[in-house]
């Protein structure tokens, strides 16, 4: 990809959010479409493949509020006429608003993952102080996927095998770039240091070396797997162990699981986002459970001891005789987990059920009762709503 082509790509398009979108809007518009572009839930779909890579590369910069605030300087720049075949104009920030210490090298930087062809944008204009910056050592960057858990294991917690595709140290070179058996050489032009200097009228700057495109070593024999980049694709499968009492939303770090670091740098992080699937017996509220129990008006009226639902089989529970519907009733230690304390409680709520057809004999008991019942002065709307 040129670096024209960079600067012309819209990532807040690509997310489907407005310029002035804020972090949680931008977080939840990937969410969404990485859950309906992942791999897993396209299989043999490459048009898939590429979306989901390319919110995902739109995510990792707008998500980032230093990458976004330079791409969009960047984005300014281009539109005002400060790039043309030949770069960056020196000076043109001063007629645009942007920022006198702005640096390309902090968005699209050698290491990054939005390197462009020639050198990336941020080597058009790298001062002498990033004169080692080619060759220096850079973190890996971190990687997030999704992964949907029913309610119940991730209420006990449980092991699920993801499959995860990013960047990774190219296979057939381990990464550095040359065709196996062979090794890079330093670069004559530059001496290894990856930048050579360059005057301009009254001022002078360092610019990357053309030879070695600013890595400072030159590749004679290029590996053909990643084409001397030393980088290539993989889809990996992980096994990752959601804690117990996970919550909707909940973000799981995997150290060191994301893209490989540069120079000996160490690997990014891998950012795992759990979803969790609505339980049709079960809610939460925070470290308890809930469930609603149906009941009759007997067993409210009379008392009962009824079954009660819990994570680890049923349970017996005493309705007292005279109990109002909707009553939750407490039953200590059958709630959520808790780590390193005691688990959360289950809140049953007892609902009345009104059979929707009675027999002869139930309809004629029943009618008994409500005149019995009207005998001894009971009325359940008295002093209801203003009645007197």
């Amino acid at each position: 990809m040129t670096q024209r082509e960079w600067l012309e790509r819209d990532f807040y398009a690509d997310l489907g959010v407005p310029s002035n979108a804020s972090v949680d809007q931008i977080k939840k518009a990937y969410r969404r479409l990485a859950r309906t572009l992942h791999p897993d839930a396209n299989p043999h779909d490459p048009r898939a493949e590429d979306r989901f890579k390319t919110v995902s590369e739109a995510h990792a910069v707008l998500s980032d509020p230093v990458k976004r605030k330079d791409y969009d300087e960047a984005r300014r720049l281009f539109a005002s006429g400060a790039f043309d075949r030949t770069g960056f104009h020196p000076g043109a920030g001063r007629d645009t608003g942007v920022r006198g210490d702005f640096d390309f090298g902090d968005l699209f930087g050698r290491g990054s993952s939005f390197t462009t062809t020639g050198g990336g944008i941020g080597d058009l204009f790298n001062r002498d102080r990033d004169r080692t910056a080619g060759t220096r050592p850079r973190r890996g960057s971190d990687v997030e996927s999704d992964t949907r858990l029913p309610f119940r294991d991730a209420v006990r917690g449980v092991v699920v095998p993801l499959r995860v595709s990013s960047a990774s140290a190219c296979t057939e070179c381990h990464g550095s770039g040359t065709t196996p058996g062979t090794t890079a050489r330093v670069c004559p032009r530059c001496n290894g240091m990856g930048l050579v200097s360059r005057n301009l009228g009254a001022f002078g700057f360092s610019e990357p070396c053309n030879d070695c495109r600013g890595t400072g070593t030159v590749i004679d024999t290029p590996c053909p797997d990643c084409q001397g980049t030393g980088v290539g694709n993989r889809t990996r499968t992980l096994n990752v162990r959601v804690p117990p009492g996970v919550r909707d939303g909940q973000r799981i770090r995997l150290p060191g699981q994301g893209e490989p670091g540069l120079g000996g740098a160490p690997a990014g992080d891998l950012y795992v986002s759990v979803h969790v699937i609505a339980d049709p017996v079960f809610g939460r509220d925070g470290d308890d459970l809930t469930v609603t129990v149906p009941v009759t008006f007997g067993e409210l009226a009379l008392g009962a001891t009824i079954s009660v639902p819990t994570l680890d089989g049923h349970v017996g529970m005493k309705i007292p005789a005279g109990t109002a519907a909707g009553r939750t009733f407490r039953i200590r230690g059958r709630g959520m987990p808790v780590r390193g304390g005691k688990a959360g409680d289950l809140l049953v709520r007892a609902e009345v059920t009104v059979p929707p057809k009675l027999d002869s004999s139930a309809a004629e008991a029943l009618r008994a009762y409500a005149q019995a019942e009207k005998a001894t002065g009971f009325d359940p709307r008295a002093r209801w709503a203003g009645k007197r």
